[in-house]
């Protein structure tokens, strides 16, 4: 018996890549499957296997993309506050990887890739806060920075989960963080 199924893909890893990202935004990481992912992809389900080894594997390669993108929406940001606005819009804007890289039990934590990948946006994360004047980042920078990411996470992660609604309304969630930070962050840095 013959298959119809493709054994050459374009780009298979490309594609497995974005069904998985389909899944995960509609039902989250634990309804992945590499061998529905080869289906939709409508290759062998053997395929995937061979750029991703298993499911573990899958989840590290999206967390890896998803630190390499995040720390591309934070590079240059001109301040603190803008930083964590890039934050909120990336969440909103890949929520699939949002949702893979902060759930490290997922990934292989000593991929190469994915530290370097992590490496990379933390010195971003960092950036933010040591722009800030000394005066403005109090006695503990790394603090003042745990603040900071704990705001715009925070803020990011209740409206993904749509916990934000009385507050942010029909409101640009973007607007409202920047006046959110603004209480606890001006020009000087934190309060």
């Amino acid at each position: 018996m013959t298959s119809t199924r493709a054994y050459h893909h374009g780009d298979l890893r490309r594609a497995v890549l974005t069904a998985a990202l389909d899944v995960i935004r509609t039902e989250g990481p634990g309804a992945l499957s590499l061998r529905d992912l080869a289906r939709r992809a409508g290759v062998s389900h053997a395929a995937p296997a061979h750029h991703f080894k298993d499911r573990t594997g899958l989840l590290t390669a999206i967390a890896t993309e998803g630190y390499e993108l995040f720390a591309d929406a934070l590079a240059d940001a001109p301040d603190l506050r803008e930083r964590g606005v890039r934050y909120v819009r990336f969440a909103t804007e890949h929520p699939a990887h949002f949702q893979v890289m902060f759930q490290p039990e997922l990934c292989r934590a000593d991929d190469p890739e994915l530290v370097a990948a992590k490496l990379r946006a933390s010195v971003e994360l960092r950036a933010g806060v040591s722009g800030l004047p000394a005066a403005g980042r109090g006695e503990d920078p790394v603090l003042a920075g745990t603040a900071a990411w704990s705001l715009a996470h925070g803020f990011a992660t209740l409206l993904l989960s749509g916990n934000l609604g009385g507050a942010v309304g029909d409101r640009d969630p973007e607007e409202v963080f920047r006046s959110v930070a603004g209480l606890l962050f001006d020009a000087e840095g934190p309060h």
